[in-house]
C-alpha cells in the first residue's frame, strides 16, 4: 500500500546557474501503474477520510470515530479528492462507510458549527455540503451508504445522497433537524422524498422520528438490514456481485436508473439554503442548542 497524495519533486528549482543541482525526490509513478496491486490505498493515512480500492470495489471511509463521524470542512475537500481518486481507480462500485462501530456520520462538526453565527455563513455552510452530496448522488458509478453505526440529522443526508443503504440491525437512522429547531440542509429533504415519497419524507422531518433499521426498512429508507455479526462481510460480498459484473455495465446501469428518477429540481437550492439560514439564525435554533450543551455538561 501506498499514498498518491505524497508532495514528491525537486527543491531549489530556481538556483541560479551553477549553483547546486536540485535536489530531487524518485520520481513517482504514474496512478495508473499504482492499481495494478489487489489492493491500493489511494488517500493517506493521515486526515479524516482513507481510500481503499480492492477488487473493483472502492470503499470511502469517513475515518473520524472521536467525534463519530462527523463532518468538517476540511472532511469535505477531502471528500471531493477521495470522489478524484475513485473515478481514476477504475473502480466500478463505491462504498461509503465510517470509521469505527458507533456512527454511520453523526453530521456537522460541531465545534465548527458553533462558530457560525450570521446568514451568510450559514447559507455558505450548508452549500459547500450539499454540493458535496449533490456530486455523490450523480457520481457516475454505483454509490452504496454501508450504514456501520448510527446516521442522525446530517449522516441521515449523507445516507439517503447513496443509491443503495444496507445497514446493521442495531443502527438508528432519522432526519431529527427539527429538535433544534432548523431543517435537513445538505438536500436530503428533496432527497428523502425521491427515496420514500412525498408523505412520508414530510412525516419522516417534520417529526424528527428517528428509526430502527427494521422501521428504517419498512419505512424505504434503508434497502437492506443485516446482522451485526455478519455486516461486513454482507456490504463487502453485495459489493463485490455488483462490480464483478462486465465492464461498463455497473456504469451503464446507474445512468439508466438516475435518468428514471424524478428531477429534485437544484434550481431550488438558492430558496432551500436560504429557508435553512433564517431557521440556524432563529431564537428557537439558539435555544435549543443551549438547552442541549446544557443537557451534556456534567453535574
Amino acid at each position: 500500500m501506498e499514498s498518491i497524495r505524497s508532495v514528491g519533486g525537486c527543491q531549489g528549482r530556481n538556483s541560479p546557474r551553477g549553483g547546486a543541482p536540485p535536489r530531487c525526490a524518485p520520481p513517482r509513478p504514474s496512478r495508473k501503474s499504482r492499481y495494478h496491486d489487489r489492493r491500493a490505498l489511494l488517500s493517506p493515512v493521515v486526515g479524516d477520510v482513507r481510500v481503499e480500492v480492492d477488487a473493483g470495489v472502492a470503499v470511502v471511509v469517513i475515518d473520524r470515530p472521536e467525534v463519530r463521524n462527523a463532518i468538517g470542512f476540511a472532511t469535505v475537500d477531502e471528500l471531493h479528492a477521495a470522489l478524484d481518486d475513485v473515478l481514476e481507480s477504475g473502480a466500478a462500485v463505491v462504498v461509503v462507510r465510517g470509521g469505527g462501530d458507533r456512527a454511520f456520520v453523526s453530521g456537522g462538526d460541531l465545534k465548527e458549527l458553533s462558530a457560525i453565527r450570521t446568514h451568510t455563513d450559514a447559507v455558505a455552510m450548508a452549500s459547500r455540503v450539499r454540493g458535496l452530496l449533490d456530486r455523490v448522488a450523480s457520481f457516475p458509478l454505483p454509490v452504496i451508504a454501508a450504514l456501520n453505526g448510527h446516521a442522525l440529522g446530517g449522516g441521515a443526508e449523507v445516507a439517503v445522497a447513496a443509491d443503495i443503504r444496507i445497514a446493521a440491525d442495531d443502527v438508528k437512522i432519522g432526519f431529527n433537524q427539527v429538535s433544534l429547531g432548523i431543517m435537513p440542509a445538505w438536500g436530503g429533504a428533496e432527497r428523502l422524498a425521491q427515496v420514500v415519497g412525498r408523505g412520508r419524507a414530510l412525516l419522516a422531518i417534520a417529526t424528527g422520528n428517528v428509526y430502527d433499521a427494521k422501521a428504517a426498512h419498512d419505512l424505504g429508507l434503508v434497502d437492506l438490514v443485516v446482522p451485526r455479526a455478519t455486516f461486513d462481510d454482507e456490504w463487502q460480498a453485495l459489493a463485490g456481485r455488483m462490480a464483478a459484473t462486465a465492464p461498463g455495465t455497473s456504469r451503464a446501469v446507474k445512468a439508466v436508473v438516475a435518468a428514471a428518477a424524478p428531477s429534485i429540481h437544484p434550481e431550488l437550492e438558492a430558496d432551500a439554503t436560504d429557508v435553512f439560514a433564517r431557521l440556524w439564525m432563529g431564537d428557537a435554533h439558539w435555544a435549543a442548542v443551549e438547552a442541549m450543551e446544557h443537557h451534556r455538561r456534567p453535574g
